[in-house]
């Protein structure tokens, strides 16, 4: 079965399962024309390249593969054009750039994979740009200040937010934060997506929210039902609560990371400091967020030296001459 559960692929699979047609659903998968796309895709599942990922990154593989699968596997590989590419392959995306790049970005490994078994001797894509999705922003600190207007300590809402904002992890590492993995002074957490391992101080708000916390399961956020969350459910779990403090559609979960970036450099840290937070691995990433740090404390300081020196300039009014007048004589005597 399909690892994406929410996939029209997985949705067919357990169909034909029901209908006791694995067998014949199998036998087609394996039986892909030799040079199309469907058999590429089952070369790539089957190389070392696919098998050494990490299982959430194959999970996040599944639902392009299918869609790959589903929609182009009869199209033979050599045949691809850019033009081709971008008019039968990416043309179904059109109003949806993220779908569209994902697609792309899976187009572009499996790509990779036929110029590596001789294949291609070329790159199709070449030349394809990327489509421009817009980038989650920051909360500003008046937003993250009406968020705990209305969610007060003691709340599953401010419990999830305290630990979005004061952690700056993923929404994927947050929901699987547990008791065992927090100190009094610290969280401990191994990124889902980096693998990292990272140990982090707790903030003192974050301490005073976690002191108020119920302990009564393994994870530390757990649903109504007192089920842990899935990373869907987390999601849906913050948007709903970021909705009812009616806060703006640009208030997108992940922007709590990008406001602990903006608030670490806002403070003067390091870009190695900030990695060392938010676990990203080049210097680059983080350094985004002391660059804009640092253009606002650069265009601050401008400001007031253009303010003073512009007030060093107005010309003062002379001063009130009191006490200098002569009395006036009369000549004639």
């Amino acid at each position: 079965m399909p690892d994406d559960v929410r996939s029209d692929a997985f949705q067919e699979a357990y169909a034909a399962a029901l209908a006791g047609d694995v067998a014949a659903r199998k036998k087609k998968e394996e039986t892909a024309a030799p040079g199309t796309v469907g058999a590429l895709i089952l070369s790539y599942q089957q190389s070392a390249g696919y098998i050494e990922l990490r299982e959430t990154t194959r999970k996040g593989y599944a639902s392009r593969i299918e869609a790959l699968r589903k929609g182009h596997a009869n199209r033979t590989i050599s045949g691809m054009t850019r033009e081709g590419i971008v008019t039968k392959i990416l043309a179904p995306y059109a109003g949806r750039p993220g779908a569209a790049l994902s697609i792309l970005k899976m187009l572009r490994i499996l790509i990779r994979h036929a110029i590596d078994i001789g294949w291609l001797n070329h790159d199709p894509s070449i030349g394809i740009k990327r489509p421009k999705i817009g980038e989650v922003r920051s909360w500003t600190d008046e937003e993250i200040a009406q968020f705990e207007a209305h969610w007060p300590a003691g709340t599953r809402e401010r419990l999830a937010f305290a630990l979005m904002l004061y952690t700056g992890q993923r929404r994927s590492d947050v929901h699987r934060m547990t008791w065992a993995a927090t100190t009094n002074a610290t969280v401990t957490v191994t990124q889902q997506k980096t693998g990292a391992r990272l140990v982090i101080p707790l903030h003192a708000n974050l301490r005073q929210i976690l002191a108020a916390a119920p302990r009564d399961h393994v994870t530390i956020l757990n649903t109504a039902f007192g089920k842990p969350f899935t990373v869907d459910g987390f999601s849906q779990f913050l948007r709903d609560a970021i909705s009812a403090a009616d806060l703006p559609l640009e208030c997108q979960p992940h922007g709590l990371r990008k406001a602990a970036g903006r608030r670490l450099a806002e403070a003067g840290c390091s870009a190695r400091e900030i990695m060392a937070i938010l676990g990203h691995k080049t210097l680059s990433e983080a350094e985004r967020y002391t660059r804009d740090a640092d253009q606002r404390r650069l265009a601050e300081a401008a400001i007031v030296r253009l303010e003073g020196q512009r007030a060093n300039k107005i010309p003062k009014p002379p001063p009130a001459r009191l006490g200098n007048r002569r009395k006036k004589t009369d000549k004639s005597i």
